[in-house]
């Protein structure tokens, strides 16, 4: 068996209520640092980001808050941060099987009782650690894979058991599954043509992403207007909203500032030659920028890498390699892409940090405005 290789966890991006973010001691991190907090166990394994909170999980159980709430837990299996609701998976209280799903307000601390709990069946135990390469449900998809908890009423959700769901992903409007077969599932609001059906209508009940069909697909991730899945061949898809190039497409917001990929005046051909970006093309007509994809678009990384994690802030891309490299794009205004500026990208860009630094990117996790990674150090060759 090979040995365990010492690992930590880093941060860069929006932390003006104070949560753990790096070091600490300022209202945004443009460059990843080992997150370094007094009230964070340093074994941590999975970290759940809010806007203004972190909810960070260790591997003995424990739940600690840092932002605009700080508290802590014991006996938890898994948790699940948003502004409306902090959700934790915990021991039972009371005897029998199972474990206790509670639903607690943030501003609450974990002190006194939460407010809505209910016990749940537990088949299938967590992963091992934040790079566990198993297909274990989290939350907000509960164990029993029955059923996942919404922030808005009503909090708990029963899915339909022909879904056989394996992870759920929930965005401002729109819920991602991804069931046992690889298949891709998605309903709630389309206007920004998160769903991948084509149109920019909502869908009431989870609808099969037909696009998709024949392609076996092994992580969703889902932004606050769109979507990325990951295929089991290392393939990414992307789709919905690119108002800040979270799709990695040209989009005209970052074009018009002139700093960013958009208006740096290269691109791509299919064939690998290099096209002008600009307003507008040699014949006049407006150049393709695209503001909505409606339906799946394949992305490729650069130097053809395989993508085997992704996760998605508001408006920003992370996505990591098979090779233990990590990719981020999209809205950068807060530092939360790691390249040590405040600038936006539509197209992948390598993080150079965990290159510089000889790490290996095991597990990325995006809150909205800001991103956390794990990462060990790379075997000696």
């Amino acid at each position: 068996m090979s040995k365990e290789r010492p690992g930590a966890w880093f941060g860069f991006g929006f932390c003006g209520f104070g949560q753990a973010l790096g070091s600490g001691g300022a209202r945004q991190v443009h460059s990843p640092e080992p997150v370094r907090a007094p009230e964070v166990d340093a074994d941590v394994w999975r970290v759940s980001a809010s806007w203004s909170y972190t909810a960070f999980l260790s591997r003995a159980g424990q739940v600690q808050l840092s932002g605009s709430t700080s508290g802590a837990a014991d006996g938890c299996r898994d948790a699940w941060a948003s502004e409306a609701l902090l959700v934790l998976l915990r021991d039972r209280r009371g005897p029998g099987p199972g474990a206790e799903l509670q639903a607690w307000a943030p501003s609450s601390a974990l002190r006194g009782e939460p407010l809505w709990a209910q016990t749940v069946v537990l088949e299938a135990e967590r992963e091992d650690g934040p790079g566990g390469e198993t297909h274990n449900q989290t939350l907000p998809l509960l164990p029993c894979a029955r059923a996942y908890v919404s922030p808005r009423p009503p909090l708990y959700r029963p899915l339909a058991p022909e879904l056989r769901a394996r992870r759920l992903e929930l965005g401002a409007e729109h819920s991602l599954l991804l069931d046992d077969a690889g298949r891709v599932y998605s309903w709630g609001g389309g206007r920004h043509g998160q769903l991948g059906h084509g149109t920019l209508e909502a869908e009431l009940e989870p609808r099969l992403l037909e696009a998709l069909q024949g392609l076996p697909m092994a992580e969703v991730a889902a932004g606050g207007w769109h979507s990325v899945c990951v295929s089991e061949t290392g393939d990414i898809y992307v789709w919905g909203w690119n108002e800040s190039g979270q799709l990695a497409l040209p989009t005209r917001s970052l074009a018009d500032d002139g700093k960013t990929v958009a208006g740096e005046a290269t691109g791509l051909n299919e064939d690998g030659s290099e096209v002008e970006k600009t307003a507008e093309a040699e014949t006049g007509a407006p150049a393709a920028f695209i503001a909505v994809q409606p339906f799946p678009a394949l992305l490729d990384l650069p130097l053809g890498s395989d993508a085997i994690k992704a996760s998605c802030g508001s408006r920003h891309t992370a996505v990591v390699t098979r090779t233990g490299e990590l990719y981020t794009w999209g809205w950068g205004k807060y530092g939360q892409l790691g390249h040590k500026d405040i600038s936006s990208w539509d197209r992948p860009c390598r993080v150079e940090y965990f290159v510089d630094k000889q790490l290996q990117v095991m597990a990325v996790s995006c809150g909205p405005w800001n991103t956390y990674v794990y990462a060990v150090e790379k075997e000696k060759s």
